[in-house]
């Protein structure tokens, strides 16, 4: 079994979503499973498909331009793309991590995410004790707002208790798609070389499949279905669907 370590690309926030999702439902190779990094033209914003988007825009700048924010097709909480590093990462049929319980398969990738971390002398662990609820608050359950606090399988920075990464799930006919990022300011004084975080946390994910990576080019789309599907993401029905 292999692991396609994509390319990084930058674009938009509808664009990139958009992309994940092709990896999910249309990736020409069905039996591989695929990795990507990838970055944001500007300001960006990403929130949960399940999320109001009434609560949703209480929680952004005012200011906010056209374009930079977008519903996942994953769950989860609102996502500043600021200073993060974000991947996408889908398991097709076929792998033994697509058919295990999401909070399982949750819990192995950010496994793979702080070993790779570690290895750099960042103090990064995945959280597996939630807190007695206080002043409201669930002890580590589901935020509106990512890196506010904590969730179960979470990676935290030990030395201070901050959320270094989360992400979110989708299941489908054809798989499981990760989307995941990780707060880059949250990782304290450590200076981390990205390039070699990225070829580590492969590495590790590779080694939780059971799968050979290797870098692969950029798989041809239609290019008229990628650009009506990022239209779609972009479009106020999308945005506003709930």
């Amino acid at each position: 079994m292999n692991l396609d370590l994509l390319p990084t690309r930058t674009a938009g926030a509808a664009e990139n979503m958009a992309t994940d999702f092709l990896l999910l439902q249309r990736y020409p190779q069905p039996a591989a499973a695929r990795f990507r990094h990838y970055g944001w033209h500007g300001p960006a914003w990403t929130f949960g498909y399940s999320q109001k988007i009434a609560f949703v825009r209480t929680q952004l700048p005012a200011d906010i331009g056209p374009g930079a924010i977008c519903r996942r097709p994953t769950g989860g909480g609102i996502v500043d793309h600021g200073d993060d590093w974000t991947y996408a990462l889908v398991v097709p049929r076929g792998f033994a991590l697509e058919e295990l319980r999401a909070a399982e398969s949750y819990r192995r990738v950010h496994e793979a995410l702080a070993t790779a971390l570690r290895a750099q002398g960042v103090a990064a662990a995945v959280k597996t004790r939630c807190e007695p609820p206080k002043d409201g608050e669930p002890g580590c359950g589901p935020a509106g707002v990512c890196f506010q606090r904590a969730e179960l399988y979470d990676v935290v920075n030990e030395t201070n208790g901050e959320k270094i990464a989360g992400a979110a799930q989708k299941r489908s006919k054809h798989g499981l798609l990760f989307q995941g990022s990780l707060w880059r300011p949250a990782v304290g004084a450590v200076t981390v070389d990205w390039d070699r975080f990225a070829a580590d946390f492969s590495s590790a994910l590779a080694q939780e499949l059971g799968a050979d990576a290797a870098a692969t080019p950029w798989p041809e789309f239609h290019e008229d279905e990628v650009g009506a599907l990022s239209e779609r993401y972009g479009s106020p029905e999308w945005t506003e669907y709930r």
